[in-house]
Parts: structure tokens; sequence; C-alpha cells
């Protein structure tokens, strides 16, 4: 035990020494002040393009640490940040959001989640008119993760409680479509022939 004891008192020594903290820093340097949802998205709207995600989630999302997600805390509630989301986001020009929701939220029963009947038809009412696509949650995780890789992916932490509500804005370009993409590699085909 005498050994035992020496060594911890050795290893302490020896770290205290070479710079690294035994003690947790001072609670300032860890704590996180909230912002909003319009100052975090304009602050970066300029730099973002298509194949940028922004996600505004709910307070279990779990803190992810690929180094291409940042993730904010803004608070509040989910509905009014998606709201204030896609605000944002219409008056860009050179980018617009698909919407893509957790396909399990339809399924949610309002006995194991209450208020998630009220929450839904909000968010019916804020993405009518936007581009929706349903998938299961961890599909769009996949792609979340796939897309940090290579592009940067801003995850917007709110105060909301309920399960699989979770919405996700993947950006396209705003003055090119698909339709125009589609006609563009047919035209290169064409001329490569």
């Amino acid at each position: 035990m005498l050994k035992t004891v020496a060594f911890s008192l050795a290893l302490a020594g020896s770290l205290s020494l070479s710079g690294c903290k035994t003690t947790p820093p001072p609670a300032e340097e860890v704590s996180m002040s909230k912002t909003s949802v319009s100052d975090e998205i304009s602050s970066r709207l300029d730099l973002y393009g298509h194949r940028n995600w922004i996600a505004i989630v709910d307070s279990a999302y779990p803190l992810q640490t690929a180094p291409g997600i940042d993730t904010v805390v803004v608070g509040g509630e989910q509905v009014d940040a998606v709201k204030k989301a896609l605000e944002v986001l219409k008056n860009a020009k050179h980018v617009y959001p698909n919407v893509y929701v957790d396909n399990e939220l339809a399924y949610v029963a309002e006995e194991n989640a209450k208020g998630i009947t009220a929450y839904r038809q909000e968010l019916d009412q804020v993405i009518a008119g936007s581009v929706v696509k349903k998938l299961p949650h961890e599909d769009i995780i996949k792609k979340l993760d796939e897309a940090s890789k290579l592009f940067s992916v801003l995850i917007i932490k709110t105060d909301c409680t309920m399960p699989y509500t979770s919405v996700f804005l993947e950006l396209e370009c705003g003055y090119w479509n698909p339709e125009s993409e589609k006609a563009l590699r047919d035209a290169v085909a064409q001329g490569g022939k």
C-alpha cells in the first residue's frame, strides 16, 4: 500500500510539473452563453452554401464530436427556432433549405409525449411550402455525419423535451436547381461523345 501511495504522489507531482491540470477549470471557462437562432445563422450565412446543414434539435440531442459539426445552445421553443431559421434562409439569395424531419415523429403517441400532437400541428404550419423529406432518424444522422466530413454542420439546441422533434435543413443552391444540373450533365455527356 505504501508503494501505491508513493506512486500516486509521484504521478500527481509529475502531472503538475508537466503542465497538466489536476483540477477542473473554473465554471466560467466551461459555461455556454445562449444566442439567438437568427444571429447564429445570419453570422454564418455568407459562408454557407449548398451541402451545409443546419439542425434545430431537442435538448437531449447529443454533442457530436466530428470536426465539421458546431453546436450552439439557443434555448427556447423548438418550433419558434425552426420558424426563425426558415425566415433567415428565405431572405438568402444563394441558398434554400430542404427540410428533413424524423419519420418516427408521426408515430409518437400523445400519452408517451404530452404535447406532441400540438407540436406536430405547429411544425406542419411552419414548414408548409417547404420541400419536406421524412426519413428514419438514424438515416438523417448518417447524412449529417457524412456531410460533416467535408462541410460545416450547425446544430442549434433548444429547450424542447419531446422525442423525434429535430428538424434538419440541408442547404441547396438558391440559383441552380436539380433540373438545371441534370440538363448540364446531359449536355456534358453529349459533348464528350
